[in-house]
């Protein structure tokens, strides 16, 4: 039995599925002394009211089905029973019969851009109205003429469930009773101006398929039980800043695998990863990113998931594992976060609703063209909103210590890597990114604010200032920079041939003109390891003995300067071969006594610095450090002092292969000396030149500005720590 279809220019447009509003025409409406219950199913043979058994009669050739009769002997949320083609029959809680479900507060805080926990509103979520259990959807798509949520349930039609939107605020939502979590799900979107309809995977999504499947999944509640609110409670109050911190910065998908080939999942990487980091002494580990991404190359900065663990290594539930397990042992997580740009795939954020939604229109603002990615638009209150939730959503929900803002200089500078006229100035006419620094100043001011103790880390490679400084001194917020210009001015002299570096002293000296301007981290990072760069071993000039002398010597004073340290993952064995990410670390070469010395010497280094507050307890403050000699460039030797509360080392390096002895500086003190450490030592690798057990004793002789001084022998390549008696 068929109804005609009316001419109702909205039933034409909810079977063309095109309807902003299908709650008008579907669920439960009053038709003067009758009922009208309508359902679109357009998969169906035959629809029933479950609580009566009457039948729904189609209208048309369409999916519509309608009821009319007494309604009062209906529930207010009643039941449907359909039968497919297929002769499959499935019986639901009616979804238009729920009203919504956002309150129109949090829709105001999102249009203003100050919804701190935005995925707590958008997104996919298990939810319940009035004892009936299901999956809350909603979606931000300002300039969509419909959005439908499309899955496994619904066999990725369209037609079948479209949402309704909130005037004024451009979201969409809708309840769907019955549905539970693990559901694979969309966004089919029409847009309003073209009519174009596209698919789109939820910007909110907190669990995906696995590459190359692009779909979100309806989360789960989390089980996990935490174990690590002693850490917790402790991070709250920690004086960082005095505390000593070295970072293992590691690529989860190529530090090991498994022996097929396979990823380690997020729990197996948590055993194998804490057990190596306490072994070598680190206190942190700095996870590239493992927002969901859909290109392995990319190595995770190029996120289409900014609330999603990737799917390569285990499910949510997985990685609040690995977190909770560092932190029971006493290692801290820091997490690289990329809210600089995002990848133009379609199934992603590029032109979200048909138009440029997070990103500019306009390509001058709105486009990286050195990665071809999209730059976020930091004025819209909606964009900042989703990245700010992205960050607390990730330090609250997974207990992450703190995050690392990856490519912070593109999103100061509107000039960043363009040439003349690819750009636009600012209100002012300036190059600086008023709306971008606004919004850093607000997350870090934010993000400090909610969780105390967590660390916010720039990698800014200019001399922007006040980076690592409070917002209300005009600082951008964060709490640590990454000192671009000591990694490069080092690494450069340390690739000259030793007969040279006499000419390029200054490389080394120069950065103690600017080393407490920041909170800064020391870093050897990945990208001084890829792109034919060559490993941190083949960077150094030399035969095979040279060239770990020198890499002895560069990580030893690494670890004596000013600054919190950063090694990426190889680095610390001497990684022979660049850093492929799609194999893993040479393990193999350990085998090799050069490699495996290194390796005890970054242990060892790791032992120095943090046993000893002379080398971690002012690195951010003039007061730590004091040079005794920074002007032998003719030897090329550096020595200087690193003071603590009741401790002061002395630090002397020799950056020629020519052991020097009877090398004179000046001391501070009339004392012994002990030699503590010793990069030229055998268990090293070295030629055990040095000073060894040897009395070292201070004498009557002025020298450098000091009223003593101290004769003393220097391994070739090497670099010597002592410590007065």
């Amino acid at each position: 039995m068929r109804a005609c279809l009316p001419e109702d220019p909205g039933v034409s447009r909810l079977v063309e599925a095109r309807h902003h509003d299908p709650f008008s025409i579907l669920g439960r409406h009053g038709a003067g002394t009758e009922t009208v219950v309508r359902a679109f199913i357009p998969h169906a043979r035959e629809v029933l009211l479950f609580e009566n058994l009457d039948p729904l009669v189609r209208v048309g050739d369409s999916g519509l089905f309608e009821w009319r009769g007494n309604g009062q002997r209906l529930p207010e949320h009643h039941r449907l029973i359909w039968v497919d083609g297929e002769r499959r029959e499935t019986v639901a809680h009616d979804p238009y019969t729920y009203p919504p479900q956002i309150p129109e507060f949090d829709l105001h805080l999102f249009s203003e851009g100050s919804h701190l926990r935005a995925h707590r509103m958008l997104g996919a979520r298990e939810h319940e109205v009035e004892g009936v259990a299901g999956v809350l959807f909603a979606v931000w798509a300002p300039n969509a003429e419909r959005v439908s949520v499309v899955g496994d349930f619904n066999r990725w039609d369209g037609r079948c469930h479209p949402m309704r939107v909130h005037p004024g605020h451009g979201v969409w939502e809708l309840f769907i009773p019955d549905l539970l979590p693990g559901l694979l799900y969309k966004f089919e979107i029409r847009n309003r101006e073209t009519g174009q309809v596209f698919l789109k995977t939820d910007p909110y999504g907190q669990c995906f398929e696995l590459r190359p499947s692009t779909a979100a999944i309806v989360p789960e509640r989390s089980r996990h039980a935490w174990g690590d609110g002693e850490w917790m409670r402790q991070r709250a109050h920690r004086d960082w800043q005095h505390a000593p911190m070295s970072i293992y910065e590691v690529h989860p998908g190529s530090w090991q695998r498994e022996a097929d080939g396979g990823f380690l999942n997020y729990r197996e990487l948590a055993h194998r990863l804490v057990d190596y980091v306490r072994d070598m002494g680190f206190s942190h580990i700095e996870l590239m990113p493992i927002t969901e991404y859909p290109y392995d190359p990319s190595w995770g900065y190029q996120a289409t998931g900014y609330y999603a663990p990737t799917r390569r290594f285990g499910s949510p539930d997985d990685f609040r594992y690995f977190v909770d397990h560092c932190h029971r042992h006493g290692i801290g997580v820091l997490m690289d976060w990329v809210p600089a740009h995002f990848p133009k795939d379609g199934h992603g954020l590029a032109r979200f609703d048909g138009t440029a939604l997070y990103e500019h229109e306009d390509p001058r603002l709105g486009e990286h063209q050195d990665w071809s990615t999209l730059i976020f638009n930091f004025g819209r209150n909606e964009v900042k909103n989703f990245l700010l939730s992205s960050a607390l959503f990730w330090l609250e929900e997974f207990h992450v210590d703190g995050l690392r803002v990856d490519a912070v200089a593109s999103m100061l500078y509107l000039d960043y890597s363009r040439q003349e006229g690819a750009w636009l100035p600012n209100q002012y006419g300036g190059r600086e990114n008023l709306q971008a620094i606004a919004f850093l100043q607000d997350m870090n001011r934010i993000l400090h604010e909610q969780c105390p103790g967590i660390l916010m880390v720039a990698e800014e490679s200019t001399s922007w200032p006040q980076v690592s400084r409070p917002t209300y001194v005009g600082g951008l917020g964060f709490d640590l920079k990454w000192n671009m210009g000591w990694m490069n001015d080092t690494l450069r002299y340390m690739g000259h041939e030793p007969v040279h570096r006499s000419y390029h002293q200054d490389l080394l000296t120069f950065s103690m003109l600017y080393a407490f301007t920041e909170n800064f981290i020391l870093p050897f990072s990945h990208d001084e390891v890829v792109h034919g760069k060559g490993s941190m071993l083949n960077k150094m000039p030399g035969d095979e003995w040279q060239r770990f002398a020198n890499l002895r010597a560069l990580y030893a004073y690494q670890f004596t300067h000013p600054g919190k340290k950063l090694l990426f993952m190889g680095m610390e064995f001497g990684q022979g071969l660049e850093w492929n990410s799609n194999g893993v670390l040479d393990w193999y070469v350990l085998d090799y006594p050069f490699h495996r010395g290194l390796q005890r010497m970054v242990r060892d280094l790791n032992a120095l610095y943090h046993g000893h507050s002379a080398l971690h307890q002012h690195e951010f403050e003039w007061q730590g450090f004091e040079w005794i000699d920074c002007h032998d460039a003719q030897q090329s030797v550096l020595s200087f002092l690193r003071h603590g509360d009741g401790e002061a080392l002395i630090v002397v390096a020799n950056l020629t292969p020519v052991p020097r002895h009877g090398y004179r500086i000046g001391v501070p003190w009339r004392s012994g000396f002990e030699e503590l450490f010793n990069s030229d030592a055998e268990c090293y690798g070295g030629g055990n030149v040095g000073n060894g057990d040897r009395d070292l004793r201070a004498e009557d002789l002025p020298w450098m500005g000091h009223s003593w001084s101290l004769a003393l022998t220097l391994p070739p390549l090497g670099v010597l720590v002592l410590k007065p008696r």
